[in-house]
């Protein structure tokens, strides 16, 4: 599971289905709804967060967003009704992190889309985040 940092509009078009489809996955378990994945890291800051589903709902909308962008129709009905209005603080640590996770999977898989995206040293987040300074986050796996 990888609920990204990174804005949605550099993914291909299998990570952008699989984000989708892991952010629903991520929506299930915070509302207990599913046994598998319940102590993901991946979890940890949704779960931190005081209002945790309106913040899932927010980070599904802005995937939702950029499939409308591509042309793509993802079931939007999908995702919780409550919204939560405004950003949540990552760190710039974590942004890059997961930013050259992103261009290692991207290399390997989508070459066009990896080429278009290499030069970019500093990356847009999520609209769902305010990137601060600080370093990975502790809950990050790293390799």
């Amino acid at each position: 599971m990888r609920l990204w940092t990174v804005h949605p509009r550099y993914l291909d078009a299998r990570g952008l289905v699989a984000a989708w489809r892991e952010g629903l996955l991520a929506q299930k378990v915070l509302t207990g709804r599913t046994r598998g994945y319940r102590c993901h890291p991946q979890l940890i800051r949704f779960r931190a967060h005081a209002r945790p589903m309106p913040l899932i709902a927010a980070f599904l909308g802005g995937i939702a967003e950029e499939a409308v962008r591509r042309g793509y129709r993802f079931d939007t009905k999908k995702i919780s009704r409550r919204r939560f209005q405004g950003k949540v603080a990552e760190t710039k640590g974590q942004l890059l992190y997961e930013w050259q996770h992103l261009l290692t999977k991207l290399q390997r898989r989508a070459p066009q889309v990896h080429r278009k995206f290499k030069g970019i040293t500093s990356p847009e987040p999520h609209p769902l985040f305010r990137i601060v300074p600080g370093n990975t986050r502790d809950w990050e796996r790293t390799l």
